[in-house]
């Protein structure tokens, strides 16, 4: 029998990983798993091409962006989405898909829940997808839920 203890949703905070938190939280509600909410802040270093490019962030800028997503995850999943499962919530710096990967690892994660926009053509060849390059790269299942189509539909 599979046993699903812990599921991951990574969120970015849009309607698509909304979306996704939805059936996160679903099956953990039916599989009474543990449910772990992650944030990834994209690394500014890891954008600029050069390494001799790159200017620190004015201030405290990462320190402000992390309590942020602290604060934003506090505010999922909704109430009415969750049942009696502990919720596990971080946020971290990095490049997404890496940092996802790493996160499911490093936690023994059972299933990785994940939105992906839809993207195809060239949208998705210029900005890629965090979505594919986790089911690529990742050890563990991963679901990933489309913005369209089907919904979960309670009996």
């Amino acid at each position: 029998m599979i046993q699903l203890k812990k599921i991951l949703v990574p969120s970015d905070f849009s309607d698509f990983s909304k979306h996704a938190l939805r059936y996160g939280c679903e099956l953990s509600n039916r599989f009474n798993s543990e449910l772990h909410l992650l944030h990834v802040l994209q690394d500014i270093v890891a954008l600029v091409p050069e390494p001799g490019m790159a200017f620190p962030a004015p201030g405290d800028y990462m320190d402000e962006m992390k309590q942020s997503a602290s604060r934003a995850l506090d505010d999922l999943p909704d109430e009415e989405w969750i049942r009696d499962v502990p919720v596990v919530r971080e946020v971290r710096v990095g490049t997404p898909f890496l940092e996802i990967v790493r996160y499911a690892r490093d936690l023994d994660i059972d299933l990785i829940v994940v939105g992906t926009h839809g993207r195809s053509g060239l949208a998705h060849v210029l900005l890629g997808s965090t979505a594919e390059k986790v089911v690529r790269k990742s050890g563990c299942p991963v679901l990933t839920v489309r913005p369209e189509g089907h919904d979960f539909v309670m009996p």
